[in-house]
């Protein structure tokens, strides 16, 4: 690693939680992908597949925020593992019901439970914080450290996932997700020296994260651009299975988290000046415009050099995301924060899926990529009506005094 990297893990305990955040967030990657594979292969209904992964996704959206709000007050271990074991129990029950054939409202009830998945992500940034706290440089980096392992999630996941579902019985991709999300659970929750310190309910003044202004915009922009992220799943496996050439969707998508994993690891070597919200700004606005290319797909070799550049604005985008949740959000709501932008991610994901697989029935997978261009668009937009909120000054009100500081900080730096 370059040193920027190797400089972040001098402090004790990184490299392991780190790591269990890797295992821990192999689902979010092989989840929905595998339940698309799996109920496509079993009933070859794409539309039932985009919908069941939409379920799962929305579902995702409403307990993600409420988990990490009790994570906050109680702390990572008291509360994440009984939710995993929620979800996994889950998780045994849709993929019960999906080999036996059962009624399609089986499916869906189960989908909803297995949503009960913590935002691993999150809680994995939230340690980061807590060791950097006023240390933007170092910081930054840290975030980009786990973009990039995010995009590493998202190149191997679906390859797994999809491989296995394809090559070995359809439920294996999603068997070994809630594999992955146990290990990594546990065993980031066994490490007690990282582990954030809980603030406790009376220093939750002033309700939700979701009231400051700033995080409302990229809540709702997330939305749109995680409609991008699922349509292009669902259209990509359709469009593979067209070609006659289903299992090379894993490899389609794999590039696609390629490219945003290499930019996250040269955005991480920056020393940057100026704001973080108009870097995210233009980070927003270039994943639009890389929609455009998808419309013209006509191989699978086209659509991966499309995808590879598309793939270029998603980190370094994240990761000024973070920054930016971390300069609007009080210290004592900084998991729920953080949270509230993956669940603004899940609730596109499910619409763009479920968009995305009502049209592949319909026109065909080519036409399927209308969605996620539909979706860059919006996702300009919204950021364009909302940039005020968050590139001017950062509200005051409910935010501690070293919060207040470490504003201050990252505007100097900045």
């Amino acid at each position: 690693m370059s040193s920027p990297y190797r400089a972040i893990f001098a402090a004790p305990g990184t490299k392991g939680f780190s790591a269990a955040g890797f295992l821990g967030r192999m689902p979010l990657s092989m989840m929905g992908i595998g339940v698309v594979t799996m109920v496509s292969q079993l009933t070859g209904r794409y539309g039932l597949a985009g919908a069941l992964s939409a379920t799962l996704a929305m579902s995702a959206a409403v307990a993600g925020p409420q988990i990490s709000r009790l994570v906050d007050r109680h702390g990572q271990r008291r509360v994440l593992r009984p939710a995993t074991l929620v979800a996994l129990a889950a998780v045994a029950g849709l993929l019960i019901c999906a080999q036996q054939r059962l009624p399609d409202w089986s499916l869906f009830v189960f989908a909803a439970g297995a949503g009960c998945v913590p935002s691993v992500g999150s809680m994995i940034r939230a340690r980061w914080a807590e060791i950097y706290r006023g240390s933007p440089q170092q910081l930054h980096t840290a975030y980009s450290w786990e973009s990039i392992v995010d995009e590493v999630c998202f190149i191997f996941g679906p390859i797994i996932s999809i491989g296995l579902s394809t090559a070995w019985f359809p439920e294996a991709g999603p068997l070994l997700a809630a594999g992955f999300l146990l290990v990594g659970v546990y065993w980031l929750t066994a490490q007690r020296a990282t582990e954030p310190v809980p603030h406790p309910r009376e220093q939750h003044t002033g309700g939700t994260a979701l009231r400051a202004r700033g995080l409302q915009v990229l809540v709702v922009t997330f939305v749109a651009t995680g409609a991008i992220f699922g349509a292009v799943d669902v259209v990509t496996v359709a469009f593979a299975e067209e070609q006659g050439h289903k299992a090379a969707a894993s490899l389609v998508l794999a590039v696609y988290a390629l490219g945003s994993c290499l930019a996250g690891a040269v955005f991480g070597l920056l020393r940057l000046k100026g704001k973080a919200s108009a870097r995210w700004l233009v980070g927003v606005c270039a994943m639009a415009v890389s929609m455009i290319p998808l419309q013209l797909a006509g191989s699978l070799p086209f659509l991966a050099v499309a995808l590879f550049v598309a793939g270029l604005a998603i980190a370094p985008t994240m990761v000024s995301t973070m920054a930016l949740v971390e300069q609007h959000v009080p210290r004592t709501k900084l998991t729920e924060g953080m949270t509230w932008t993956s669940t603004g991610l899940a609730v596109g994901v499910a619409l763009g899926s479920s968009a995305a697989g009502w049209m592949v029935d319909a026109s065909g997978a080519e036409a399927g990529y209308a969605v996620p261009a539909v979706a860059g668009a919006l996702a300009a937009a919204v950021a364009f009506l909302g940039y005020r909120r968050l590139s001017g000054p950062v509200p005051t009100e409910g935010r501690g005094e070293d919060d207040r500081h470490r504003t201050d900080d990252d505007e100097r730096v900045a």
